[in-house]
C-alpha cells in the first residue's frame, strides 16, 4: 500500500461513510478499503492500525503515516520489517486494551 486516495470511496453499501474509513490504492494499482482502528505513536514517528473490509482477511494492516505537502493528507507507508511491526502491534495492543479485544 503506497498511498490514500480517496477517502470513504467503495464502501461496503451497509456501511455509513465515516472518517474511520478509507480507500487505498495498493500497489498493483487496485483499491482496498479499510477501517483505521487507530493510530499509535511509536519511536517518534506515526501508525495506522487497519482492518480490510474484505471478508477473507481476518488480519490487522499497519502502516506508517507520513506527511505530505498537502496537510489535509498523509501518505500510508508499507512496512517491510517484522519486528517494527510486531512491536507496533504491540504498543496499539497497551494503548487501546479494552477497547479490542485480541487472540
Amino acid at each position: 500500500m503506497s498511498e490514500i486516495i480517496n477517502e470513504n470511496a467503495n464502501l461496503p453499501e451497509d456501511e455509513e461513510a465515516s472518517e474511520n474509513y478509507i480507500t487505498l490504492t495498493d500497489d498493483n494499482g487496485e483499491d482496498v478499503s479499510f477501517e483505521m482502528l487507530g493510530t499509535v505513536e511509536y519511536q517518534d514517528r506515526l501508525f495506522a492500525v487497519l482492518i480490510p473490509f474484505d471478508e477473507d482477511d481476518d488480519g490487522v494492516v499497519i502502516l506508517e503515516l507520513v506527511p505530505t505537502e498537502d496537510p489535509e493528507f498523509e501518505e500510508f507507508l508499507g512496512i517491510d520489517d517484522e519486528k517494527l511491526l510486531n512491536e507496533v502491534f504491540e504498543e496499539f495492543k497497551k494503548t487501546y486494551k479494552g477497547e479490542y479485544e485480541f487472540e
